[in-house]
């Protein structure tokens, strides 16, 4: 038992005042990893029972996005962890056994295709893009030029005199109008398939019905929905040298570079912030978070989740030693060590 003598020794005074700093600071850390996961709940339904303009701003959230996720390009930790989730996803082996139609419903075909159909820019779009491309035109074009080419060719050769009769015909046309007759014959062709293929179009802009349209659509889809996922691999390329993956990435890394510095885009993420705050400024931070699906329920999962390290910072050393020193400052103060009756005397 302590005498008058003993709290009266400043040597024993401070380790009188260590000790109960020690017993407290155990105290507090005990106490509160008991305490931790209602007090996280308390907590968290306090927070949520705040009003979101409280504490953040529409100005806040302008800030937060364009210092925090426009500033910045993606990182090469990030873009890294893009390359290879997407290279895990497109090769993972249940592509192989999952039709496309699982990604896709037959309805929300039908609903697309009568959309498109019921649609006059859409459909005629749709059909300049079957029917009346130039791309197209242009490769049939060629495949009926080579087609009479070798033709011609394999039948004069096989004809006799009457193929040197021809191929004397053909060379006094090409002496006498100055022109090659296979640049003719391109040019012939050319002129008239696109033409062809004008006319088609617009005929079947104005003959073929809604109905007609969307039924093209779902008959295409019909012929290949059945078909695994992994199907789309076929258009791809996976070398070391020569990814499709790689240049996919690199595409929207260049793409969101671009954009991220546009004041179109900034114009727009300020659009947006101004238009969702305006719809929730009112609200409560709890509303706002059930608007993500984020419950009490979850945020009872986050928390159990989150004990262990919880636990971990409550026996850190930095922990302890904040404690320590809060407590040291608090014994520390003249009023308190007369109360208590400490003396350093």
């Amino acid at each position: 038992m302590q005498t008058s003598k003993d709290i009266q020794n400043p040597n024993t005074l401070v380790l009188t005042i260590d000790g109960l700093i020690d017993a407290q600071v155990t105290f507090m850390q005990h106490w509160l990893r008991k305490q931790a996961e209602p007090l996280s709940m308390e907590a968290w339904q306090w927070l949520g029972a705040q009003p979101l303009a409280k504490y953040i701003s529409s100005d806040n959230l302008q800030r937060l996005l364009n210092d925090w996720l426009l500033e910045h390009p993606l990182s090469e930790v990030m873009r890294t962890d893009v390359r290879d989730i997407l290279h895990s996803i497109i090769y993972h082996p249940a592509n192989d056994n999952v039709p496309l139609s699982e990604l896709v419903d037959d309805t929300q075909v039908e609903t697309l295709a009568n959309y498109v159909g019921s649609h006059k820019q859409q459909r005629n779009i749709l059909i300049h893009t079957l029917v009346g491309n130039d791309t197209f035109a242009d490769l049939l074009t060629q495949t009926l030029y080579h087609a009479i080419n070798d033709f011609m060719e394999n039948t004069l050769d096989k004809a006799g005199g009457v193929g040197k009769l021809m191929k004397l015909g053909r060379s006094s046309f090409e002496k006498a109008t100055n022109r090659n007759l296979d640049e003719k014959l391109q040019t012939y062709l050319h002129r008239n398939i696109k033409d062809l293929a004008h006319r088609a179009e617009a005929n079947a802009q104005e003959h073929l019905s809604n109905e007609e349209v969307a039924r093209l659509l779902i008959t295409g889809w019909a012929r290949i929905k059945e078909q695994p996922i992994s199907h789309i691999q076929t258009y791809l390329r996976d070398e070391p040298d020569n990814s499709s993956i790689d240049h996919i990435e690199a595409s929207i890394q260049q793409s969101y570079n671009r954009l991220r510095m546009s004041p179109y885009l900034h114009s727009l993420v300020a659009a947006s912030v101004d238009t969702w705050y305006r719809n929730h400024q009112s609200d409560t931070i709890a509303k706002v978070a059930e608007s993500l699906n984020i419950d009490e329920a979850a945020m009872m999962q986050l928390s159990i989740t989150l004990l262990p390290i919880l636990y971990d910072a409550l026996e850190s050393e930095w922990l302890t030693a904040h404690l320590r020193e809060i407590l040291q400052e608090f014994y520390s103060q003249p009023n308190i060590k007369d109360s208590l009756g400490f003396n350093e005397q």
